[in-house]
């Protein structure tokens, strides 16, 4: 018996419910497989009977499907929850992102929403896909040497300027 390949029916990695991929969840999945085994067993030669042994490998598989689809599933629901814990972390953070129009711009991350296509952040009152940030923290332009702790001798370990005391 061949098995034809499924697809996604939506939903997305950082969705907050996880999606089966054949929309009628694992009990559907479960009644159509046993219909189907049923019919199979109903409509067989009586002459030349299936081999047991094919349909216990055939439920073997079905289950290992199941595990595996549960597996994703879980997966699914922590990458969004990771997502969700990375866009909170920013906030009060000053990044780098690229407007729907390309143009790149900097700002502070004031809050965030997190939407069923991912967590959205709000830098400076735009609204801002967490996807579409370029990076976190100050840029090498906006970096001031007198605040910059980088850039302080005091914390170079190498340098021979005495230590701010």
């Amino acid at each position: 018996m061949s098995v034809t390949p499924t697809e996604a029916t939506g939903g997305t990695p950082w969705s907050a419910q996880p999606t089966s991929t054949t929309g009628m969840g694992g009990f559907g999945d479960q009644q159509l497989f046993l219909e189907l085994m049923v019919t199979q067993l109903r409509y067989q030669d009586p002459l030349n009977p299936t081999d047991s042994a094919e349909f216990l490998a055939q439920t073997a598989q079905f289950t290992s499907l199941e595990k595996i689809q549960a597996v994703a599933d879980q997966t699914a629901m922590m990458v969004s929850t990771q997502l969700a814990f990375g866009a909170s972390s920013l906030i009060g953070q000053t990044v780098t992102y690229n407007d729907s129009d390309g143009n790149e711009h900097t700002g502070t991350v004031q809050g965030t929403t997190f939407l069923p296509t991912g967590p959205v952040l709000d830098i400076d009152g735009e609204q801002v896909s967490l996807f579409n940030v370029l990076s976190v923290g100050v840029t090498t332009d906006d970096a001031d040497p007198a605040t910059d702790p980088a850039t302080d001798p005091a914390n170079d370990p190498d340098s021979t300027a005495p230590a701010a005391g």
